[in-house]
């Protein structure tokens, strides 16, 4: 069977692969994820996730399988990533609270033995709920926003911000599953049910 490669230190995205008993390696790729907010988002994901598949297949001595990914949170045409600090994070969910906005994460898969490529992404509308200071700045001191983009994570204590959700959860996780276990057993051959 062939080798597959998670170009992501992501461990929510280790764990959605595990979750669906795929068989991988991680090696995280080094590429710089520069947000370009001329860029429209599902362009934008595609491409990150792209350079950070291509950056590690390129690497690659052996036949192998790369899935690269990335995710974003857009806010009225602003695409929040990662905060770099409490303040940044307590502004990003000050500006998410009591509203909607939209998770994107695109992934590429490259074939390294014949160069094939598919790059996709999805598209969740997530609704948060009302939320005094008080439990922003609570959520902010538990430091889960941290690594996190938009500054919050559905699955650990952020599911206590969402009121509700539109699409695909394991996308607002990192991952939409459904989406990659299609195109990795259409396009590539690698069977997971």
């Amino acid at each position: 069977m062939t080798k597959i490669i998670l170009a992501s230190a992501s461990p929510r995205r280790q764990e959605l692969l595990k979750q669906i008993g795929l068989e991988f390696e991680v090696m995280p790729s080094k590429v710089e994820e520069e947000i370009n907010d001329n860029q429209c988002p599902e362009q934008l994901v595609q491409q990150l996730s792209y350079s950070k598949a291509k950056d590690i297949a390129g690497k690659m001595a052996y036949p192998c399988i790369v899935i690269g990914a990335d995710t974003i949170v857009v806010y009225k045409n602003n695409i929040l990533g990662k905060p770099r600090s409490n303040e940044e994070a307590y502004t990003m969910l000050k500006m998410l609270n009591g509203d909607i906005h939209y998770v994107f994460t695109g992934f590429t898969i490259i074939r390294t033995d014949n160069g094939k490529v598919v790059t996709e992404y999805e598209k969740t509308l997530v609704k948060f709920k009302e939320m005094s200071d008080e439990e922003i700045t609570g959520y902010v001191n538990t430091k889960e926003p941290m690594d996190k983009a938009g500054a919050y994570g559905i699955q650990g204590l952020g599911s206590l911000l969402v009121e509700k959700i539109e699409g695909d959860y394991f996308n607002v996780v990192g991952l939409p599953l459904a989406k990659l276990a299609t195109i990795l057993s259409k396009e590539f051959d690698i069977k997971i049910l």
